[in-house]
């Protein structure tokens, strides 16, 4: 018995042990097609990612630009004023620049989208084809906003701006200029008819001071106005780039629609034949039962009949 296990376990060491590996199936290398595909998408999301990157950084700049403003309010040096000014005109330019960026980059998506289509990258109606339209249209969506809410700071600026102007006005004559004179003053710049008296009342060197820092105030608004106006430009420029995703995107969402009402009737229709099935299983089962009862009573009939006879 032992000579017949120590036979078997030299059997068992001498043969290779199976190949595991080979009896799993291995799964199918992806076609170029697909290749080509996912290395299109991979690249897709990387610009995507830059984009996101650059709407960032102008987010930022908005909320420091906003936060300078605010800072504006209370300053009453012309020095401060001019050092505030700067910054302010740095933010804008860094906005400009990365706004200009985002123009050219999704341009580019765009460009890359239409390429990937006509090459047969993917194929029209495709999932990564509503991917790359519904991102790209998303992304200018925000950029759209963006511009909305830069038209808002512009608004806020200037209306503030005519508030700050009256109340230094005010402090350094004592009286309340009207309108008219208000905006000579924010138009021209020129506002020392307006403090002639004052100058004569309380000399001119506090009052030059305050005058210096005026047209500081109104030099430091009027670079951002035409910042602004110029950055409103680009906005616009890209706006056109939005309507035409926005009619894109709602023929796309029709499509998708459409397609859902499809697989919904398809479901109903499949549900009506699983149905009509069932009922007709169940009609054949109880012919199926009432052909047995029928022949049970004819077999115990003929069965009776024939005792019958057997009898007699």
């Amino acid at each position: 018995m032992n000579d017949l296990l120590s036979l078997i376990k030299d059997q068992d060491a001498t043969q290779a042990p199976p190949d595991l590996e080979a009896q799993i199936s291995t799964p199918p290398s992806p076609t170029k097609e697909e290749e080509g595909e996912e290395k299109s998408m991979e690249g897709f999301f990387k610009e995507v990612a830059a984009i996101k990157s650059l709407m960032g950084e102008i987010r930022r700049n908005q909320g420091k630009l906003s936060d300078a403003h605010e800072q504006s309010k209370t300053i009453t040096r012309s020095a401060e004023m001019r050092d505030l000014r700067e910054k302010m005109q740095a933010e804008i330019n860094q906005v400009s620049r990365s706004a200009e960026a985002i123009k050219k980059r999704l341009a580019e998506l765009d460009r890359n989208n239409e390429a990937a289509l006509k090459k047969g990258v993917y194929a029209p109606g495709s999932s990564a084809e509503r991917t790359r339209t519904a991102i790209t249209g998303a992304l200018k969506k925000k950029l759209k906003d963006l511009m909305g809410e830069f038209q808002d700071l512009r608004t806020r600026v200037n209306a503030e701006y005519r508030e700050v102007v009256e109340r230094r006005v005010y402090t350094v004559t004592g009286q309340h200029a009207d309108e008219e004179k208000i905006d000579h003053m924010i138009d021209t710049g020129e506002s020392e008819t307006i403090f002639q008296k004052a100058i004569l009342e309380q000399g001119r060197g506090y009052v030059l001071d305050t005058l210096a820092e005026i047209r500081e105030r109104r030099d430091a608004v009027m670079e951002l106005e035409m910042s602004l106006m110029e950055l409103h430009q680009i906005f616009l420029d890209m706006a056109v780039l939005v309507e035409a995703q926005g009619e894109l995107l709602d023929n796309i969402e029709a499509q998708v629609a459409r397609s859902v009402g499809y697989v919904q009737a398809g479901t109903n229709h499949l549900q009506a034949a699983k149905q009509h099935q069932r009922s007709k299983r169940k009609w054949m089962c109880c012919g199926l039962i009432t052909g047995i009862i029928v022949i049970l009573i004819v077999v115990l009939v003929v069965i009776g009949t024939t005792r019958g006879f057997g009898s007699s």
